[in-house]
């Protein structure tokens, strides 16, 4: 059976990377071109996310004609609204919102930011049309074969058609290099380094200096939530315990020293590639 045919209610979560884009691409192409009436494409965005992945989004859907409903997490009900290309959010607004309401930063084992500002403001928009039974296992995610601790975590594989097709990252970047379009994001053999949000916590801490070496202003926007953090709530007032805050790590990208293990992991998030 092909695992890109939808044959049920889905909604695909496009994360804004290359591998959703890439799996938005089998769907369309086992549909004949496009979507199903009872599926929909959803791009959760947090406000954070670089700016090439927005325009990468919007490229998507202009150059496959498919519709990609564009949702931000909002504090008050319905806690989202629908927005676009243009109207996106660009300085961590809704990210900011959640942490004034929650008075506390995320965390690598509380990731708040993930279910609240995507999988919640997903379910809630896809409530607001009426999906009433929708449940987790209607969701489609952009995970690969060879990406298995996050394979794991799923229960039901057809959920991860690109894992059940034995997709790599491998097959993804050959992809991208024949078409007419990409992600304006650089790669390393096929993988994303900036990912797709700019200064995510749950990256390795040399990723985050590189970052921040390439673009200073990147840190400003984490070093000032971990100052708000600090004022409300001072035990909750970095991303990670397990290293210097943002505005240190900015001071020593900007002094370029290198302090930390350049073979350290990311932690696999939602967001995706």
């Amino acid at each position: 059976m092909n695992p890109y045919l939808i044959t049920e209610p889905t909604v695909i979560s496009f994360s804004g990377g290359r591998t959703s884009a890439f799996m938005l691409h089998k769907v369309l192409e086992s549909g004949g071109g496009s979507l199903p009436n009872d599926a929909i494409v959803c791009f959760a965005n947090t406000g954070k996310e670089e700016e090439a992945t927005l325009e990468f989004v919007n490229e998507c859907s202009k150059r496959w004609n498919v519709e990609i409903h564009w949702i931000e997490y909002t504090p008050e009900e319905p806690n989202f609204r629908r927005v676009t290309f243009e109207t996106a959010s660009r300085n961590g607004e809704p990210f900011e919102a959640l942490i004034r309401k929650k008075q506390y930063l995320p965390n690598p084992v509380t990731r708040f930011c993930t279910s609240e500002l995507k999988i919640r403001s997903m379910h809630k928009y896809l409530k607001s049309l009426g999906w009433k039974e929708h449940t987790e296992n209607q969701d489609w995610i952009g995970i690969r074969a060879d990406e298995p601790r996050r394979v794991a975590k799923i229960k039901d594989r057809s959920r991860v058609p690109l894992a059940a097709d034995g997709i790599g990252v491998k097959d993804v970047w050959e992809f991208w290099q024949s078409q007419p379009f990409d992600l304006q994001l650089p790669t390393i053999n096929g993988k994303a380094m900036h990912g797709n949000c700019d200064l995510c916590f749950l990256k390795p801490t040399a990723q985050i200096l590189s970052l921040i070496q390439e673009k200073p202003q990147r840190a400003v926007w984490w070093a000032k939530m971990e100052a708000l953090a600090l004022a409300s709530k001072p035990d909750g007032a970095r991303f990670r315990k397990d290293r210097q805050g943002y505005a240190a790590l900015a001071q020593f990208s900007a002094d370029q020293v290198d302090m930390f293990d350049a073979d350290e992991e990311a932690i696999a998030c939602f967001c995706g590639d």
